[in-house]
């Protein structure tokens, strides 16, 4: 989870080169990078997306906590049974034209595969140097015997909480969709790349294990 966070943030600097404007959070619940935004000066524009109780519960943590909401915040609450995330970001004033950059961390497995094509066509359609990074579940068939184990034991567990898996995704064909709908640059890490990355030569050994998620990121 931490990993996956610093990764988003990596991408969102490079976007931001690229001239991002806009920072679309979407499923962020907890996510705090509003509340520490290091890009104020360059009038970064945040919006967080969520369900709207979700979103109820969390103004009232920040409320509980003493922690204000900064200006260059927006609330996009959205009930994707009733609404499209098109139509919430309309409503905040959210601009088309602008380059954006968007992180989806936590959501994908839970997904039918129709919803994740319909956000990323949604961001595909966005101004050249917009980007997105995400988070997804490989398949089960994919994994070795200990990890088919460790993915009924994960499976299990969010179906208890009412959240079961929805969608696995292979590498090779998450690459061919991104490519068929106008994404340029692809990035797509596993285990391996990822503890290469931000886990190499730690003394204290701490590194990602099993190879259940991966992370993606990519550039229109």
């Amino acid at each position: 989870m931490v990993v996956r966070s610093r990764y988003a943030e990596d991408q969102l600097a490079e976007a931001i080169r690229r001239g991002a404007s806009q920072y679309v959070i979407l499923g962020a619940g907890l996510d705090t990078f509003a509340y520490r935004n290091p890009y104020r000066d360059s009038a970064l524009r945040v919006f967080e997306v969520d369900h709207p109780v979700t979103q109820d519960w969390k103004l009232s943590r920040l409320a509980a906590a003493g922690i204000a909401i900064p200006r260059s915040l927006t609330f996009v609450p959205v009930d994707f049974e009733r609404q499209s995330l098109a139509d919430g970001l309309e409503r905040a004033n959210f601009r088309r034209d602008a380059v954006t950059f968007f992180s989806w961390l936590g959501v994908t497995p839970y997904l039918t595969s129709e919803a994740m094509n319909s956000t990323l066509a949604y961001v595909a359609a966005m101004p050249k140097g917009s980007g997105v990074v995400f988070d997804y579940a490989v398949p089960r068939s994919s994994l070795t015997f200990l990890g088919r184990l460790a993915f009924d034991r994960v499976a299990s567990r969010v179906a208890a909480a009412g959240e079961p898996f929805r969608l696995c995704i292979h590498p090779d064909s998450l690459a061919a969709q991104l490519r068929s709908m106008g994404f340029e640059s692809l990035e797509d890490l596993g285990t391996d790349e990822i503890n290469e990355r931000y886990f190499k030569g730690r003394a204290d050994k701490l590194r990602v294990r099993g190879r259940l998620g991966r992370l993606a990121s990519a550039t229109v």
